[in-house]
């Protein structure tokens, strides 16, 4: 088979990581998408022996694909060596091997032009519309994507995505993902790039700031603190690049007044922009406080380190590490009964949980991308530039995280690495 001829096989790439990203909702469905597109990619490579490559990827884009997977895989590997439950992270770190296709066939999906160009303006084209349908959640009170994804799961099993003690207590936007998985504005942050640039090429500036503004309310209202940060880092980089440094702060003088604005009417974006605050007293409790009881998680996630400093406790073994080194056991903790289930915060989660080898593979993969970068030409670097950009936000280490080695952020951040390698790397120009 030649490189021609495979090519056309996999131009359903595009659509494949469109449907996955889409079904965020419905992890469960979300990850056998995954699962089914990494099966079909492997399958293809195998059925052609491997052979046109090329049509595929790029050499160099093979290889940075490959080094972010191992970067990544490496040391939950690693890890599960001593882990406490070794039975079971080894066969997480087993399962895990299904991303090496995975970032093989997204990486694929924007290695051309026309792949490049679908993928892109459908991830923005979901980032739209899970903005309006928060928009209208902030309005009624109902996410009409939620509402449909509900009553699909309440006919199919006779019970709803949320429990309704969930959804009685839900105290922010929680958009198409329900009152059950609030991550509403850590999603939006990390994919807004990809809808600022299309509105920017689209409808120039007046375009960028009606998207900005819009994505910002729902990033604003959904409560992530960690979101904020990560949507300030956008808002940053793509306004200066557009606007220009006055305009710029023009942009975030209007965004403070909406913040303050907010607080006045919405009693839970009040409590969090009065919780930050908190950490201005300069005392251990005033930080303690704004960062949610996280400075003791950080605590027991350095206590991790310094007892396991070669290959940590295990990917995802940090809830069973904790007690041990848990400074405050016995306390009533800020985020409720039980262990803390990870470090909230990436550079700390890679320590304690995959040690001193984890980090520097992580590094590692984290220096290739970046010589990757350094080294592209003009072009290559502003077809990677939205891809690139949403990478940079979400692995920003000063701030918060999700779980890097759950199951749903995983596949997040490894979406995100592929989509840059693979257009930034691609095998054809444009």
């Amino acid at each position: 088979m030649s490189a021609t001829q495979a090519a056309p096989g996999w131009r359903w790439a595009p659509a494949w990581v469109l449907v996955f990203v889409a079904l965020w909702p419905a992890p469960g469905y979300a990850e056998a998408v995954l699962v089914l597109g990494a099966i079909a990619g492997i399958v293809r490579l195998l059925l052609s022996r491997f052979r046109g490559g090329t049509a595929l990827l790029s050499g160099p884009a093979w290889a940075l694909t490959s080094v972010l997977f191992f970067a990544y895989w490496l040391p939950e590997a690693i890890s599960a060596i001593d882990a406490a439950d070794r039975t079971r992270a080894l066969r997480e770190a087993a399962v895990d091997l299904r991303y090496l296709p995975f970032l093989w066939v997204v990486a694929s999906a924007v290695a051309s032009e026309y792949g490049r160009r679908r993928t892109f303006n459908g991830l923005a084209a979901i980032v739209g519309i899970w903005t309006l349908d928060a928009l209208i959640q902030a309005m009624t009170g109902t996410s009409p994507l939620f509402w449909g994804i509900d009553g699909i799961k309440q006919a199919i099993s006779g019970h709803g995505m949320c429990t309704a003690s969930e959804v009685a207590a839900l105290d922010r936007l929680s958009g198409m993902l329900g009152p059950c998985n609030l991550k509403l504005g850590i999603v939006l942050a990390s994919l807004s790039p990809f809808a600022l640039d299309a509105a920017s090429r689209r409808f120039g500036r007046l375009g960028w700031l009606l998207a900005a503004s819009a994505i910002g309310l729902v990033i604003l209202l959904a409560g992530a603190r960690a979101s904020w940060l990560t949507y300030g880092l956008v808002l940053a980089w793509t306004g200066w690049r557009l606007l220009g440094w006055k305009r710029l702060l023009a942009v975030f003088g209007l965004g403070a007044a909406l913040l303050l604005a907010a607080a006045l009417v919405s009693p839970p974006v009040a409590e969090r922009l009065h919780r930050s605050t908190a950490a201005l007293t300069g005392n251990a409790e005033g930080v303690d406080h704004a960062l949610s009881g996280r400075s003791r998680i950080w605590s027991a996630a350095l206590c991790m380190a310094r007892t396991h400093p070669v290959n940590g406790v295990g990917a995802r073994g940090f809830r069973e590490a904790f007690p041990a080194c848990d400074a405050g056991a016995g306390a009533q903790a800020a985020w409720g009964t039980g262990p803390a289930l990870h470090a909230h915060q990436i550079v700390l989660e890679v320590l304690s949980e995959t040690g001193g080898i984890g980090l520097l593979l992580w590094l590692a993969g984290a220096a290739m991308a970046w010589r990757a970068w350094r080294y592209a030409d003009t072009a290559a670097r502003e077809r990677a530039r939205p891809a690139m950009m949403a990478l940079a936000v979400t692995i920003f280490p000063f701030n918060t995280h999700l779980a890097a080695y759950s199951t749903f952020w995983g596949g997040v951040l490894l979406l995100l690495a592929a989509l840059y390698a693979g257009s930034l790397l691609a095998r054809e120009p444009g």
